[in-house]
């Protein structure tokens, strides 16, 4: 099957695709101008190929949003570093009101980061940006950087968006312990996927689009993974819970709402209650320390 993903790496431009197409509509939820740019064609091909991507636009726009508050919350807090691992193409240190002192270090593989360059070389952060060329699987580059930031930092915030997922269990396990490592690390901004979602997913048709790029980390208790590498639940925004604040719905097919509609009264609470957790994303902290 020809699969618009070569690798993961091109999830950066189908993503940033549609931070695009939100920062055109006149009730967007965030304005990135820069998305449409990073995006190029390729985004739209990949966007415009993949059978679920009406829906992985509204996640994309409510994690967007999501993260923004998360990271509002930690500078409120005094954090002065963000260490964004997997940045792909987010322009957040350019998009958004920042201290002008903050540190925010970009760490991704260098193909992703010189194409990035390249597309903002004109363009002016609001914070002290710095940029990492790095495999993150490579586990002693990874620790030399982590130790490097934290031997310079006051107060740590880590965000991996749209990178755990894609990670296997073991990898997963030791990026949390090297982060839990990390003495002055505050929080950590990750995905969530409930175990429904994970069993979910293995019924899409996206599985198969994006063979070259799959979801590899599967923990069954996805809080409870964590707990057990020394983190502990901050925040969580469930992504049906935030549509409904913001006001923007689920974009399902007419006959999906009129069913799901009728049969809710029907449907046991406990169901309810897992459907409305399906996914979102969560905001760790540090609960044990070695």
């Amino acid at each position: 099957m020809d699969t618009p993903i070569a690798d993961v790496s091109d999830t950066a431009y189908w993503i940033a695709w549609h931070r695009a197409l939100e920062s055109e509509r006149a009730d967007a939820l965030f304005r990135d101008p820069y998305a449409a740019r990073l995006a190029g064609e390729r985004g739209k091909s990949i966007s415009e190929a993949m059978p679920t991507s009406t829906v992985v636009a509204w996640t994309v726009v409510l994690r967007t949003r999501i993260i923004d508050d998360f990271i509002a919350f930690a500078l409120e807090q005094g954090i002065d570093t963000i260490l964004n691992l997997g940045a792909g193409l987010d322009a957040r240190p350019y998009r958004m009101t920042l201290p002008g002192a903050l540190r925010w270090i970009e760490a991704d593989y260098a193909h992703i980061i010189g194409y990035k360059e390249n597309c903002l070389r004109e363009e002016q952060p609001h914070c002290r940006l710095e940029r990492v060329k790095i495999d993150l699987a490579d586990t002693m580059a990874r620790r030399e950087l982590l130790q490097q930031v934290d031997r310079q930092a006051r107060g740590t915030l880590i965000l991996t968006e749209g990178v755990i997922p894609y990670l296997t269990n073991e990898a997963v396990a030791s990026l949390a312990e090297d982060l839990r490592g990390m003495s002055r690390t505050r929080y950590w901004i990750m995905d969530y996927f409930s175990e429904m979602a994970q069993q979910y997913r293995q019924r899409q048709r996206i599985n198969q689009a994006m063979q070259n790029a799959p979801f590899r980390f599967k923990p069954g208790d996805w809080f409870g993974f964590f707990t057990h590498h020394g983190w502990k639940l901050k925040d969580v925004r469930y992504f049906l819970d935030e549509a409904q604040r913001l006001g923007r719905p689920m974009p399902l097919p007419r006959r999906l709402k009129v069913m799901i509609a009728l049969t809710r009264p029907f449907t046991p609470k406990s169901r309810l209650q897992a459907m409305r957790r399906f996914a979102g994303y969560s905001l760790l902290e540090p609960s044990t320390r070695h």
